[in-house]
């Protein structure tokens, strides 16, 4: 989640704010960090010390490790007052199991109501410490990191409990954390039931998530990983369908719709996601393994094959994108409209007869930004390539540019779609001619501009007029791309993406460290490769703070 979506706050007429209270989860790293603990001993297998049911499990066998990178990085150092000093944490094993989800609705009117999310979740670190050590840190630490998520002072229960010391935080509106400190080990939670959970499989009296096989052990130098299986992703599915459908339309028809076939979709297409993060030259790579059914996976392996070399050797298109946008996707499919009418199928397979009727219409809705009216007919005149690019925080503001396909290339069966004017699958249809002497068009509210002839650029209007100033400047997109190349192989992926972020690095340095008081910004590169294989989706990211830095960053947002 980004800083925008951390700080948006939408209320849906039936369903309401379907914003998870993640705070508590997020601040688990921040928890760790605040370990002024040495580290000596054998390392502990995390994976058992959690149950066999958890829904999303993460860990990191050397906290330092992993927030290093981040630090040695040079983004942050332009933004950052100093170096936070981080060896007190280095070695420090930190392991976060979710065991369910809470939610609740608070009543606004017959109509309005407003609900929240909460995962019960357990953070266990193995500070490989004396027990009066980590109890120390219990009582001098943890208290004060309770009240400043709680926004208030809360009172402390500690009592003797489970074979080591329990503690329980209240707060003045009455929310609750406790933690449990035995030995080295201290189990911190936002519910009772999950520091439970974990001291029976302690006990031997249920399986752990090593025992039941579900996690393998992380290769020597992964900075840390994760694991959500079928459980979870059923509830992360019902989760994301509530705040898609709260933000996708203020018609309750369209948000009913969203929130009853989106979770069932979701459900039907996954059955485990994997995470891994690794530190390479290219920075720190998060790298996500999507394993779906195998039917489900070879059709899309077959239907998204990427075209035999990648688009950046296709610089046309790539000298319409600007050097100021602030992400470009770039599709590299054999065949694009064999793509989208697959995704429209299977999707349609997957949510079930009844629900899968309205696919069609809401994938349609997908590309309203770009004013496409006909979009399998407009797919069908295009060529292998397609880029889009986003211009700002602002989800509205894109463009779509692509070649259509030449006269040689037309197939007898796509010829009579051909005949048909460009001009009458888009929006924008009022004619004008700019400075350059473009033939552009232009939608009857002029949010929307197309050109047609040479590349095709259409949608957000703005945009386009600075992908048309873009075509005859010296510093375009396409001279960029030597910043970011990636050596593929030949093992081409489908869809590649580039982009800026210059909010990331002021939120990590203000939750760790402190910005510099000369208001200096960083602008971090990343890069997101996808590729479809027989077992799901693989997808790599490569930044300078990889997703830890995203949670370090969504602690200080919130």
């Amino acid at each position: 989640m980004n800083r925008r979506d951390a700080e948006e706050q939408r209320t849906n007429p039936r369903y309401g704010n379907a914003t998870p209270t993640s705070g508590f989860a997020f601040c688990l790293l921040l928890f760790a960090f605040l370990l002024q603990l040495s580290c000596s001993t054998k390392p502990t297998d995390m994976r058992s010390l959690v149950p066999a049911d958890t829904l999303v499990y993460l860990e990191t066998n050397d906290l330092g490790a992993a927030i290093q990178p981040i630090i040695d990085s040079k983004p942050f150092n332009e933004v950052a007052k100093y170096k936070p000093d981080i060896s007190a944490i280095k070695g420090v094993q930190l392991a976060v199991a979710v065991t369910g989800f809470e939610t609740t609705e608070e009543k606004l009117t017959d109509e309005q109501s407003v609900g929240n999310i909460r995962p019960h979740f357990v953070a266990i670190a193995d500070t490989h410490a004396w027990n009066w050590q980590a109890v120390g840190f219990a009582e001098k630490k943890l208290g004060s990191f309770v009240g400043n998520i709680y926004n208030s002072e809360p009172t402390v229960e500690q009592t003797d409990k489970n074979g080591g010391k329990y503690f329980t935080w209240t707060a003045k509106d009455g929310r609750k954390a406790y933690a449990l400190v035995i030995g080295s080990l201290i189990y911190f939670a936002n519910d009772e039931s999950s520091i439970d959970k974990c001291l029976a499989v302690k006990r031997g009296e249920t399986d752990s998530i090593a025992k039941a096989g579900k996690v393998t052990v992380s290769e020597p130098g992964t900075l840390a990983s994760g694991y959500v299986g079928p459980d979870g992703i059923a509830q992360i599915a019902n989760i994301v369908g509530l705040k898609l459908g709260s933000e996708a339309s203020d018609e309750s028809e369209v948000q009913t719709a969203i929130v009853s076939i989106l979770p069932q979709l979701l459900r039907n297409s996954i059955t485990r996601i994997s995470w891994t993060a690794n530190k390479t030259d290219l920075g720190i790579e998060d790298k996500y393994s999507i394993e779906m059914p195998p039917e489900l996976a070879s059709t899309l392996h077959k239907a998204m094959a990427p075209v035999g070399q990648m688009i950046f050797e296709h610089t046309e298109i790539l000298k319409a994108v600007p050097s100021d946008v602030s992400s470009v996707t770039l599709y590299n499919l054999r065949d694009p409209l064999e793509a989208w009418q697959t995704l429209i199928s299977t999707a349609q397979k997957q949510s079930g007869p009844m629900e899968g009727q309205y696919i069609p219409e809401f994938a349609s809705l997908l590309l309203e930004p770009y004013g496409i009216r006909d979009p399998q007919k407009f797919l069908l005149r295009l060529q292998d390539y397609i880029v889009t690019a986003k211009f700002g925080d602002d989800s509205e503001k894109v463009v779509a540019i692509a070649e259509e396909i030449r006269d040689g290339e037309i197939s007898k069966k796509s010829e009579e779609i051909h005949k048909t004017p460009l001009i009458t699958l888009i929006e924008p249809n009022i004619k004008t001619n700019n400075e350059a002497g473009h033939e552009v068009y232009t939608s009857e509210d002029g949010d929307l501009k197309a050109m047609i002839e040479g590349p095709i650029i259409i949608g957000d209007s703005g945009g386009v007029s600075k992908c048309l100033t873009s075509l005859n400047a010296p510093d375009n997109f396409s001279t960029l791309l030597k910043d970011r190349w990636l050596a593929f192989d030949n093992d081409y992926p489908s869809v590649l993406s580039f982009g800026k972020d210059r909010e990331s690095f002021g939120l990590i340095a203000r939750a760790i460290s402190d910005v510099k008081s000369d208001g200096s910004q960083a602008e971090s590169k990343f890069t997101t490769e996808t590729k479809f294989n027989k077992d799901g989706i693989e997808r790599r990211s490569f930044s300078d703070f990889g997703l830890i830095g995203s949670i370090i960053a969504q602690l200080n947002s919130d």
